[in-house]
């Protein structure tokens, strides 16, 4: 045992030394599975070793959905998609005490239905939310705050990368964990509008008042142009859902329909497609190259024992799950202040799944609850990109713009416990979808 405290001293200290002297994350991670395979010693050679954890991990059907549902997200991101969709909502929701600030929830919501990057959503619908708000007077605290929790739904509502990435790392079905965070992502967006609203009860002179009624022709005429979007969404989830096809094919599905809508939208043009397949390829390209290193120092992991070396210590404690599933939820928001998503899931995964099955829970649950504390870590300083996205487009510095989002970090905090609580909010889905 002391052996194995000692190595895992050792790769934790080369990993951090390598990241803060700026190598990139997935040579870090090569680097540390290395180390760790000259300390197993024996017959296993390091290197064959390397080359066919790599190949066998990224030679994967499952991943094949990866870089569609990428491509899917970029081709949208060049439409009008969020323009049509904040004229489309905003006449509905005049009623509700907060008005307009509820189309950052409803929008982001959509759009991360379609688009599966926090970043890419948040910075979408905030290009035209954030103009139009302050234009119409709304509180610009409020307005930054909803648009940097809101857009994390791009990570929580499926299609989602994250879901993606943690379902290849953690061997569990990826429809499964699609399913799995429907229900989710339908609770934070109450959560996120019932503070709005809330909160528009107690400062009622900072909301605006109702713009003029508008026919109900007319309503309708604005909320058409969203029915492609719909329609797509619709189909993706349907198809997950009955079993219609696998999370590859509706990636694929999801490519056809976002190159409609741009059509539609009259923006299919041959640079605009361009940008989009290159876009698509530098952002997988970067996740594949995450991924292989993770796979390596997994198996690294796996040879040295450490994994089942430390779900057994850390069982010694007699943690109960609530009490385990709340030093998680410690030790992520604090990794989120230094890591991104992806490097959150890719580097505990090995370390923690163990842990995990000890205690009972389900990984198709725990996936949800990996998601939702990387959603924390988009809206924490200094590394929430969220955060970067909204600075940059509003000119606003960091500090206001954490201050902004801090109610909203606190309202996933609080799903993070709903969902402990009652974790058939999250399993009610994919057991309807696989009842064996």
């Amino acid at each position: 045992m002391l052996e194995l405290v000692q190595i895992s001293l050792v790769l934790l200290a080369l990993l951090a030394v390598l990241l803060a002297g700026g190598v990139w994350i997935a040579i870090a991670l090569m680097a540390c599975g290395y180390v760790g395979m000259q300390y197993v010693g024996g017959n296993i050679p390091a290197g064959p070793v390397l080359a066919t954890t790599i190949w066998g991990n990224s030679a994967s059907w499952t991943l094949a959905a990866l870089p569609l549902f990428i491509w899917m997200g970029e081709i949208l991101f060049r439409t009008k998609l969020s323009e049509e969709m904040f004229r489309g909502l905003a006449p509905w929701l005049n009623w509700l005490p907060g008005r307009l600030m509820h189309v950052n929830v409803l929008a982001c919501g959509i759009f991360g239905s379609v688009s599966g990057s926090s970043a890419a959503t948040c910075a979408t619908v905030a290009k035209i939310a954030l103009p139009e708000l302050k234009k119409r007077g709304y509180d610009e605290m409020i307005s930054l705050g909803s648009l940097a929790g809101a857009g994390t739904l791009g990570i929580l509502i499926p299609p989602s990368i994250m879901m993606v990435i943690y379902a290849v790392a953690a061997n569990v079905s990826i429809i499964q964990v699609f399913l799995a965070g429907f229900l989710p992502g339908l609770l934070v967006m109450v959560l996120y509008s019932g503070y709005i609203i809330v909160w528009s009860l107690l400062n009622p002179e900072k909301t605006p008042p109702r713009d003029p009624p508008m026919p109900l022709r007319e309503k309708l005429r604005e909320s058409a142009k969203l029915m492609p979007t719909m329609l797509l969404i619709g189909l993706v989830f349907a198809s997950l859902l009955f079993g219609w096809a696998t999370a590859t094919e509706c990636a694929a599905w999801g490519v056809l329909g976002s190159l409609a809508i741009a059509w539609w939208h009259d923006m299919l043009d041959w640079p605009s497609f361009w940008a989009s397949v290159m876009g698509a390829t530098r952002v997988t390209c970067m996740i594949m190259l995450i991924l292989a290193g993770a796979s390596y120092m997994s198996t690294s992991m796996a040879y040295t024992g450490i994994p089942q070396a430390l779900a057994s210590w850390v069982g010694s404690f007699g943690l109960s799950p609530y009490a385990l599933i709340a030093a998680l939820t410690v030790m992520y928001i604090v990794l989120g202040t230094a890591l991104d998503g992806i490097s959150m899931i890719v580097l505990t995964t090995t370390i923690v799944i163990p842990m995990i099955k000890q205690a009972g829970f389900d990984l198709v649950w725990f996936g949800i609850f990996v998601v939702l504390v990387v959603e924390m870590a988009e809206v924490s300083p200094p590394v929430g990109f969220n955060l970067f996205v909204l600075q940059t487009m509003s000119g606003k510095d960091s500090n206001t713009v954490a201050r902004a989002a801090l109610p909203f970090f606190f309202l996933l905090v609080a799903a993070v416990a709903i969902i402990t609580v009652f974790p058939d909010i999250v399993m009610v889905l994919p057991r309807m979808a696989f009842p064996n």
